[in-house]
């Protein structure tokens, strides 16, 4: 049995930001020791005004080598795409 701690994400909004960005990471043996001390790490000059742990192993994602796969407009969907749709003269630049 491993005796290291569980790795956990780091995710902070800071005053100014309307979504959470990931700062990075830190072993903590649970959820609540992670966010002290993502706390102490990751906000030591009042930047923060919201902390989000995660655990790593608990995150699921693409596989980057599946990108074009993944993230590819389906050829079915060219109404999805802006260039689908005409703009008048009348509305100028967008």
């Amino acid at each position: 049995m491993s005796k290291e701690w569980p790795l956990w994400e780091i995710f902070i909004r800071g005053q100014h930001g309307l979504s959470h960005r990931h700062v990075g990471s830190l072993h903590a043996p649970d959820a609540e020791m992670a966010l002290r001390n993502a706390r102490d790490v990751y906000t030591r000059r009042n930047e923060g005004m919201s902390i989000w742990v995660v655990e790593s192993n608990k995150i699921t994602a693409f596989d980057p080598d599946m990108a074009e796969q993944n993230f590819a407009a389906p050829k079915s969907k060219v109404y999805r795409h802006p260039s689908f749709f005409e703009i008048p003269d009348e509305v100028g630049a967008m």
